[in-house]
């Protein structure tokens, strides 16, 4: 596959993507949500394989949020099922592209079959460097940050840290995935114009891309659009553009450690 017009020396770090459409693609053909989910299946197969072709290091996915247990109990035990599904069939992949799996969010929710598989996965690829995948589970960004509110609390009732020096590393250090860096790139697809509780902290410095097009017909030519994109940005990070003139493009305009 051609990448006309992608600078690879120029690629985000991390990119976090909200998958959101699945619902709506179905309505608009006369199929069951479900149906919907299925599709959008394999646009992540899709996105991962395209990501790990053209050097994504980290990449995150919106899977699961805790307001999704709202939703029919046959469609969350569908999610489920296509969720654990996806796990058994793609690590085989994982390990043969040295792909690391993680996961955020509270784990504890989701059904003890689902956990276990999750583990299992996690463990099995836990020294493999090439790519990162995240997938954010039973996952909202308010509750993660108050996980990490109650931990440093905890922390300064029992005399192990002093409040004064309680500052952005150390509250990024208790967030459910301190070892993964901020997202460099945010994308919604279908077309909403809010950020769904997502990486609250995380995406202070994001650049955000939101496309109409519905997760199940996000392929790679959608994505390779919102990378393209994303690098005829300046990412100033609080700087004048007079400043960026004698800093390296490569870390304020398309990702690098600063973000």
């Amino acid at each position: 596959m051609k990448f006309d017009g992608l600078d690879k020396n120029r690629l985000p770090r991390h990119v976090a993507i909200i998958m959101d459409g699945n619902g709506r693609w179905a309505k608009l053909r006369g199929k069951s949500r479900i149906e919907g989910h299925r599709r959008g299946k394999t646009s992540v197969r899709v996105i991962v394989e395209l990501s790990r072709k053209i050097g994504i290091r980290f990449l995150s996915l919106y899977a699961f949020s805790t307001e999704n247990w709202l939703r029919p109990h046959d469609e969350v035990d569908a999610l489920m099922g296509l969720l654990q599904h996806y796990l058994i069939a793609e690590q085989a992949k994982m390990m043969r592209y040295g792909i690391r799996l993680l996961a955020v969010g509270d784990r504890s929710r989701l059904p003890q079959s689902v956990r276990r598989t999750l583990e299992q996965v996690i463990e099995a690829t836990r020294n493999n460097g090439r790519m990162t995948v995240v997938l954010a589970l039973s996952y909202s960004g308010r509750d993660e940050i108050v996980r990490m509110a109650r931990q440093i609390a905890r922390a300064a009732r029992e005399n192990r840290l002093d409040p004064e020096t309680i500052d952005e590393r150390m509250i990024s250090a208790q967030m459910d995935s301190p070892e993964v860096p901020d997202p460099d790139l945010l994308i919604r697809t279908s077309g909403e114009m809010r950020i769904s509780n997502f990486y609250l902290w995380q995406i202070a410095y994001s650049e955000l891309y939101v496309t109409p097009t519905l997760w199940p017909d996000f392929r790679e030519q959608e994505y390779l659009q919102a990378l393209i994109d994303f690098q005829r940005r300046r990412r100033r990070f609080g700087r004048t553009d007079e400043q960026l003139v004698d800093t390296a493009p490569s870390v304020l305009e398309a990702g690098g450690s600063e973000s």
